[in-house]
């Protein structure tokens, strides 16, 4: 049997609950403690220690950047939740239009991982070097970046182009009973 909705509760939790849920820690986390929020991110070297005072400049980019995350976390939620809602007849819209939301956040997830790797340089694969928080960073963003590669390989959902001729509904008809 063929799903039923382009939005399963599993994506539906992957992107409408679980996403919004760790963008939101981030940025709550950024909030009450940038520096360490921005320290851990990437190995610090004993030719360049860790600040001990962030530059404003700085403590400005960590905050907006956390702030950003949380808002694309809650973009999911409401999108979702929306479409959800008010499009549980018409999947094939559905689709079209968290295809429109998932498609973004997915080239989104493959250049920050790219990015996090190029900028890490000669540490990137020095894993033991690695902070907590960059393990976090990379382990989370590949928990995200999966589902989203398996929603576009229309993995356990519907698939309008693959189930849209099997929704096709018939008038019921009348047979005659005869006893």
């Amino acid at each position: 049997m063929s799903p039923k909705s382009p939005i399963p509760d599993f994506y539906y939790f992957c992107f409408g609950a679980y996403e919004p849920f760790l963008t939101t820690i981030g940025f709550i986390g950024a909030l009450t403690d940038p520096l360490t929020a921005h320290n851990s991110q990437a190995p610090w070297t004993s030719d360049h220690p860790a600040y001990q005072v962030l530059p404003t400049a700085t403590l400005v980019t960590i905050l907006q950047l956390a702030h950003v995350c949380a808002l694309l976390g809650f973009v999911n939620l409401f999108v979702l939740s929306a479409v959800r809602k008010n499009l549980s007849n018409s999947p094939d819209i559905q689709e079209r239009i968290v295809f429109s939301l998932l498609t973004p956040l997915l080239m989104g997830d493959i250049f920050h991982m790219w990015l996090t790797f190029w900028a890490l340089g000669d540490q990137k694969f020095n894993f033991q070097s690695w902070s907590p928080m960059l393990w976090t960073t990379v382990i989370l963003g590949f928990s995200l970046m999966i589902p989203r590669i398996c929603w576009h390989l229309g993995i356990g959902r519907y698939v309008h182009s693959r189930d849209g001729a099997l929704r096709t509904e018939y008038p019921p008809t009348k047979a005659s009973f005869k006893s």
